[in-house]
């Protein structure tokens, strides 16, 4: 994870260094690599030779290159960066929405704004670069994590995806079998078709007993008698593998 800073004021920069280190050291598990730039122009080289970070903090007025000219760029080259604007005017808010900004930020800066900013920017980022299930659904094609997902279901030939949130999503009607249809998702390590109806996530696996399975939601999923043995070895090839 890369995160790059682009301000032409040498104090503006230095603090907002500052900032993201401090943010760094309370939150030791978001880590990140920074990168900073003082020459906007360098900056938008480096973008245009698809040389690109996960997440920006831009200046929005600089000499050479503004920050709306860098966001076109990072835009233009397919990237789905996070960019958050810093500034000390509020004229270009609009502006930052035609680079789909997700902050506009006043200078000085406030440090609850920024780390919410940041947090957002994180886990935006984090669900971006995890792979995801493609769900037929009647109002369109969606796209989940596959670690946001417990369990699913055939119930009268639909798929319910039960998500970790409680929200269910379903499918529309499926035309080949359970098996077929949930062979992408069990060919995940840490997913198991458990009965005939049913694939779990190992993740959110609370407890296995003989006949049955109990997520960390409380709900309790059968497990059939012909899959019980390949149940209990791969989930405990799972755990053990988890936990070396």
């Amino acid at each position: 994870m890369k995160i790059t800073i682009c301000d032409d004021s040498i104090k503006d920069l230095l603090e907002i260094e500052k900032l993201l280190l401090k943010y760094k050291t309370l939150y030791s598990n978001r880590d990140f690599e920074l990168e900073k730039f003082s020459d906007p122009c360098k900056l938008y080289n480096k973008i245009s030779e698809g040389k690109l970070s996960d997440i920006y903090l831009l200046d929005m007025l600089m000499p050479g290159r503004t920050g709306i000219d860098l966001g076109n760029q990072i835009r233009l080259s397919g990237s789905e960066s996070v960019i958050i604007y810093i500034t000390s005017s509020n004229d270009y808010a609009l502006d930052a929405y035609g680079v789909h900004a997700i902050r506009y930020l006043l200078k000085p800066l406030d440090e609850d704004k920024l780390f919410e900013a940041l947090d957002y920017a994180l886990s935006y980022t984090k669900v971006k670069m995890e792979p995801t299930y493609l769900i037929k659904t009647k109002n369109g094609l969606i796209q989940q994590p596959y670690s946001r997902i417990e369990y699913v279901e055939n119930v009268n030939r639909r798929l319910e995806i039960h998500m970790v949130d409680g929200e269910i999503l379903k499918s529309l009607f499926i035309r080949r079998s359970f098996e077929e249809e949930v062979q992408e998702i069990t060919e995940k390590r840490n997913f198991q078709q458990i009965h005939k109806s049913f694939v779990v996530n190992f993740d959110y696996v609370k407890q296995l007993t003989q006949d049955s399975v109990i997520m960390e939601s409380g709900i309790q999923l059968p497990v059939s008698k012909a899959k019980a043995a390949n149940v209990k070895r791969e989930y405990l090839l799972f755990v053990s593998g988890k936990y070396q």
